[in-house]
């Protein structure tokens, strides 16, 4: 039976190192204590999606909570979670300038691939709406304070509860073990409610995510502008989303077989953009690089060339490491050695070599900065404040918003690590 050993996440930064058991939520120390499971955190839940999904992360004293609401009517329409529940949003009402704008977070946290980590995670606040917290914190991108989030703080803000395991975008069930791959339907069902919610009326509009939720508003981007009249300035922001196809440590393809699981299982072909799968393998097509470039509607992507999640999930998982001699380096960055630094350099270089036509791209913008992380817009400590990481002096939230805007052209793409002293890398004990 695999066994996850409890650990402490630390955030660093120029910071001494906090003490486990010790935790100020949205510093830059913090720590979390994972608890021991027997399925991967790969197949499930994986932990750093955890800890950076809003619902999941300890509220700092000011943080505005959000209240839970269940889409009554998607039962209906047979969308449902994992387990048959139905889904939900938290929703807080836009006022004064931003009335009329809305920012739709779409929530992230893994995905399963098989029906025994799916059966899993339906036990879960990520397969079904019984576990989903009551409350949430909004902040960072959804921070209701002008000095945390400067340009959206009195938009409508939305989070969106991830409950299907595959980025919103399967269809399909497995009745011998209960489960529904609904996920394209519960994006349906919540956008149905919140256009009925005034979200028809609006005048400008992002659709927003992170991790496997930056993943799915990569694949429902253009799906979303379809939903406004052409007079509607409407744009996606894909954070911490950009899932690589690139070789692991043992030059196997972890990721691949895993999202080949996962779009084969819940049936997400027919949901794929088509302008990738009239020509691809549809697993390739759950793979960002292979989409980005034939995006039409303005996107953002904001990513860590050496993310946390991919370092430690796809590039350097322990199966493709049985001697353990990534061990310290999928860690802490700082603890690589010289050849692990290289093979990470590599990867940097494979994501710049992907991006080459979507950069290219007048309406796109790009943030990508040499830390080691994973999500950087709905934490208040990397999105908006004194310690956020910066490209040129500018930090996330103001990149992102200078593009929204259109105030400038952002396509911030940082020197290779270690030169980035801005970053609030991650450690694992």
């Amino acid at each position: 039976m695999e066994r996850l050993t409890a650990f402490c996440l630390v955030i660093s930064a120029a910071f001494s190192l906090c003490k486990c058991g010790v935790a100020a939520a949205f510093q830059p120390q913090q720590v979390f204590t994972a608890n021991e499971t027997n399925v991967s955190l790969l197949e499930s839940l994986h932990y750093l999606e955890s800890v950076y999904g809003i619902a999941n992360a300890a509220a700092p004293p000011n943080a505005l909570m959000v209240g839970l609401t269940l889409i009554h009517g998607a039962a209906a329409k047979g969308a449902v979670c994992l387990d048959g529940t139905l889904p939900g949003y938290h929703f807080h009402r836009g006022f004064g300038s931003g009335a009329n704008s809305w920012i739709v977070n779409l929530e992230g946290g893994g995905w399963c691939n098989n029906v025994r980590t799916c059966v899993y995670r339906k036990k879960t606040r990520r397969g079904s709406s019984k576990y989903f917290e009551r409350q949430i914190a909004f902040t960072g991108i959804l921070s209701d304070k002008a000095w945390e989030n400067p340009d959206f703080y009195n938009w409508n803000r939305v989070k969106v509860r991830y409950c299907d395991g595959a980025s919103f975008s399967g269809e399909g069930e497995n009745k011998a073990a209960g489960l529904h791959f609904r996920g394209q339907r519960i994006y349906h069902a919540a956008m149905d409610e919140l256009m009925s919610k005034g979200m028809r009326n609006a005048n400008q509009v992002l659709l927003a995510g992170c991790s496997a939720g930056g993943l799915a508003v990569i694949l429902h981007c253009d799906r979303f502008r379809g939903l406004f009249p052409s007079s509607t300035k409407v744009k996606c922001l894909s954070d911490g989303g950009l899932f690589m196809d690139a070789p692991d440590v043992s030059g196997g393809h972890t990721l691949r077989n895993f999202f080949n699981g996962v779009v084969n299982l819940q049936g997400a072909k027919r949901n794929l953009p088509g302008t990738c799968t009239n020509h691809r393998n549809p697993a390739s097509c759950f793979f960002p690089q292979n989409v980005i470039n034939s995006i039409r509607t303005p996107l953002f992507i904001l990513n860590a060339a050496y993310d946390a999640w991919q370092v430690q999930e796809s590039l350097a998982p322990p199966s493709a490491d049985p001697h353990g001699s990534w061990h310290l380096c999928r860690n802490n960055i700082g603890q690589c050695s010289a050849s692990q630094i290289q093979f990470l350099q590599g990867f940097r270089t494979h994501i710049l070599n992907q991006i080459k036509g979507f950069a290219a791209s007048r309406q796109s913008g790009i943030f990508l900065n040499s830390c080691f992380t994973h999500c950087q817009s709905e934490r208040q400590d990397t999105w908006y404040s004194n310690y956020s990481p910066k490209i040129g002096n500018k930090a996330i939230g103001k990149s992102v918003g200078d593009w929204y805007f259109d105030r400038a052209n952002v396509k911030s793409i940082d020197c290779p690590y270690p030169c980035d002293r801005t970053c609030l890398n991650l450690q694992f004990h």
